[in-house]
């Protein structure tokens, strides 16, 4: 690791003019940009999903190996040795699996795969097919779970690289510990020892129909890598010009963005604009609506309110190429020679 570091030093951050974020506003941003993120909330959906399920087998192996299988420490070993190895093997090769396959159809596949092993693991008594079964669980699992992680570095912008994947290491190893809690209170629920095997089998069993079942997840919440635009942040469109500027905890901020818009193109533009509340919202705003000018059917006036004026600067800043792409279908709108108003408010009662 030290000679990777020294072969490979991390770049220097860049120099920001932008006042420092403080712990909880840091987190709440973090938590802002997952929830109107579709990628990354489809990520993190999966991961708890995954994760939660999958605990099973691990919390499960101890005792299924003494009590199904008549195994001692050595043995066990044996079998977290199967697991590993399945998961260094497919780790080898994973950047190939995932190219050929897509992360979707990987990730399908893969807990297709930990559940049937799963469902092996608690039924078959034959140390051999077992081993046979942990090493292709130990592969799917790491499919899995680094194509979760891959998805998540690569489709977050820099400014929340390192937030996204705290989150998604909090779901995962967080999902784990209470589902590994879950399922061994569900295997000792019999409570009686001539019991106790069946109650395992039972939450093996259980637990890999909820790990098969997480594939109907890719409907509602579908998974895939961030392009390349979507993470590229870039300069706003408009500069800031204000006569005074505020200090950076004043606030709220309300911003009011004027669009005078092509005659019989209403039903259009709005459509076009409301593919903007998630990026505003992702990047800070709490509040966000369109409004209809009465006085001229031909105005409209997008309006988002944040925290704070350094909030509203670090949104400005967190405007990726994507963004600007939904903006730019927006403004195809407006009519020629009225260019497009933006007006900033404090709040002073």
């Amino acid at each position: 690791m030290m000679h990777g570091i020294r072969r490979w030093p991390p770049r220097p951050h860049p120099p920001s003019r932008l006042p420092a974020e403080r712990l909880w506003g840091g987190i709440l941003s973090a938590l802002r940009f997952a929830r109107h993120s579709e990628i990354i909330l489809a990520q993190l959906v999966h991961t708890v999903a995954c994760s939660g399920a999958g605990s099973a087998l691990s919390a499960l192996l101890p005792m299924i190996g003494q009590r199904q299988l008549g195994l001692g420490a050595a043995g066990f070993g044996l079998l977290m040795g199967c697991l590993g190895g399945g998961a260094v093997t497919v780790g080898l090769v994973i950047g190939r699996l995932r190219a050929r396959a897509g992360p979707e159809r990987l990730v399908g596949g893969g807990c297709l795969v930990f559940a049937a092993v799963m469902a092996v693991r608690a039924l078959v008594r034959v140390p051999g097919l077992v081993y046979a079964a942990l090493v292709l669980g130990g592969g799917a699992w790491m499919a899995v779970m680094s194509t979760f992680n891959t998805a998540t570095q690569t489709s977050a912008p820099p400014w929340v690289r390192a937030r996204a994947t705290a989150m998604h290491t909090l779901c995962a190893l967080g999902s784990f510990a209470i589902g590994s809690a879950f399922w061994g209170a569900l295997a000792s629920a019999a409570g009686l020892a001539t019991a106790l095997c069946t109650s395992l089998c039972t939450a093996l069993c259980s637990a890999a129909a909820c790990m098969a079942g997480g594939v109907l997840l890719a409907r509602p919440f579908p998974l895939r890598m961030g392009q390349a635009q979507e993470v590229t942040q870039v300069a706003p469109w408009e500069d800031l010009f204000v006569a005074h500027e505020p200090l950076p905890e004043a606030g709220p901020v309300a911003v009011e963005i004027g669009y005078r818009i092509l005659a019989d193109a209403s039903e259009a533009f709005l459509d076009a604009v409301s593919r903007l509340r998630a990026p505003r919202g992702r990047d800070g705003a709490t509040f966000w609506r369109v409004y209809r000018d009465l006085g001229d059917p031909s105005r409209y006036v997008e309006r988002f309110i944040v925290t704070s004026w350094a909030d509203y600067l670090h949104q400005r800043s967190r405007v990726t190429a994507a963004d600007q792409g939904l903006e730019l279908r927006v403004r195809a709108f407006v009519v020629a020679g009225k260019p497009v108003t933006m007006q900033h408010y404090i709040a002073e009662r």
